[in-house]
């Protein structure tokens, strides 16, 4: 499972520096692309995020956002994660792990959500939580299976 996340977050990475060469975004699909919800999540998707438009993708259950190059990748049909370190934030209802190793290309995956949806973005041309603020209708039609925890919490 982490290899295949791993897999999509290079694809996703790769799609963000090559996303410019083609009209189309070529981005891998999540395992459970093929989700019945996912399609939920597809056809609420915005037209633009954070003032990038709305791109092509050869995927299904995936968008990208920004020209000439794709500025922001989403993908859903994730396995949900399990307990993590990562920061968590919850941004218009949605709770999202944060994953900033990667910086300026951020990867954010919703916690808590079933399928799980991850939303990979450069950072230098658009604002994180601009770009979940309007994802987050969208993927707010996935149901809650869980919710993050404040730091120091009891379990």
């Amino acid at each position: 499972m982490l290899r295949a996340r791993l897999t999509l977050v290079a694809l996703a990475a790769a799609a963000v520096g090559l996303a410019g060469c083609a009209t189309t975004v070529s981005v891998e699909p999540a395992e459970n692309a093929n989700d019945p919800l996912c399609a939920e999540v597809s056809v609420r998707l915005p037209q633009t995020v954070d003032g990038e438009p709305r791109r092509w993708t050869d995927a299904q259950a995936t968008a990208a956002w920004g020209e000439p190059t794709a500025a922001v990748i989403l993908a859903c049909g994730l396995e949900p994660p399990g307990p993590s370190t990562l920061t968590c934030r919850t941004v218009e209802g949605v709770d999202w792990l944060i994953d900033d190793s990667e910086a300026p290309n951020y990867r954010f995956t919703t916690f808590g959500r079933t399928p799980a949806v991850e939303v990979f973005l450069d950072y230098d041309r658009v604002s994180g939580a601009d770009v979940l603020r309007e994802v987050a209708t969208a993927v707010s039609q996935l149901p809650v299976d869980g919710q993050c925890t404040p730091r120091g919490a009891d379990q």
